[in-house]
């Protein structure tokens, strides 16, 4: 399999225990506050591609089908990513990124990816996102933003969707990434606690930042 068209990921954290719960509670119990904790949590994940992501960046985060959103209400990756880049601007305000929320379109309803095989969650998204103005991507540099990766089909195909419309490059951050023998970063690098939202979540367990890249990691589905 052809290497992922994206430069490199990273993660916050495992998909489990805590992490787990408290993504659950933001997407499926609609506990709103916990996204500003787990935002600053994905910030910390952003941060370990200071000295390779380049400091001006459009960040997309992986849209829903309209009809999905509907259902849910909102967005969860726009949520992390409005909540991250606040906490970037006060810790990293070298950095010039663009919220661009309506930039990536998901053409299709696609099914839930939970219990697909890698091979079927491919099959899934395959070109099941758009850009909708390539003139606002092209020769951009773009971090794509999702809760979690697992095989990484969703972050290939929306990657495929950016660059195929001209983006000069993309990265990837998620809040939290599954335990996949195949996606075992080469680099583990500790990532300071964060509280979710003091007072409504439990203090997060401790994670570690994961980062894997395309080269590292020709394997990724």
């Amino acid at each position: 399999m052809a290497p992922p068209p994206f430069v490199r990921a990273v993660a916050y954290g495992l998909y489990q225990d805590r992490m787990k719960a408290a993504i659950h509670a933001l997407k499926y119990d609609r506990l709103h506050p916990a996204a500003k904790g787990l935002g600053r949590m994905l910030a910390v994940a952003i941060a370990q591609l200071e000295n390779e992501a380049p400091p001006e960046m459009l960040v997309v985060p992986v849209p829903l089908h309209r009809s999905k959103h509907a259902e849910r209400g909102f967005n969860q990756a726009r949520s992390l990513a409005a909540h991250a880049l606040e906490s970037l601007r006060k810790t990293h305000p070298q950095w010039r990124l663009t919220l661009a929320s309506s930039t990536l379109m998901r053409l299709r309803a696609t099914e839930s990816q939970a219990g697909l095989s890698p091979r079927q969650r491919r099959l899934n998204v395959r070109s099941a996102f758009s850009v909708s103005d390539p003139a606002l991507v092209k020769d951009r540099h773009v971090l794509l933003i999702d809760d979690i990766f697992t095989t990484g089909a969703t972050a290939r195909a929306a990657a495929t969707a950016l660059t195929k419309a001209g983006a000069a490059s993309v990265f990837v951050a998620t809040l939290a990434r599954a335990r996949l023998i195949n996606q075992i970063g080469p680099n583990q690098l500790g990532a300071k606690d964060w509280q979710i939202e003091p007072g409504n979540w439990p203090d997060a367990t401790v994670q570690q930042v994961s980062i894997y890249s395309s080269q590292d990691q020709p394997s990724f589905e």
